[in-house]
């Protein structure tokens, strides 16, 4: 996973207000998907959180109210994964698609 200190790329940080927060949602497939990195980053591991829990972490991470469009793209781009009922989540290890 993408170190949660690690500088963003210019294309990034223009979708980003001062806080880190994402601000906006990128319209690029690619920009998305770091978009979506940049979250998982900054999610804490090896932890497993109900759906309420976790759309309050993804609020405190953006500012344009679509929590649960993150929450969703984060699962379909394999960085969450969830279980079979959809009451947890849980981050995706990094060596869990080797």
């Amino acid at each position: 996973m993408t170190d949660p200190n690690a500088p963003v790329s210019a294309k990034l940080a223009r979708y980003l207000d001062a806080e880190g927060r994402l601000k906006g949602w990128p319209s690029k497939r690619i920009d998305q998907l770091e978009a979506l990195r940049y979250l998982a980053a900054r999610l804490p591991s090896g932890v497993e959180w109900s759906e309420r829990e976790l759309n309050e972490l993804l609020k405190a991470l953006h500012t344009f109210g679509d929590w649960a469009l993150l929450r969703r793209d984060l699962y379909d781009a394999r960085l969450l994964d969830r279980s079979p009922d959809g009451r947890r989540y849980w981050k995706v290890s990094p060596d869990a698609s080797l």
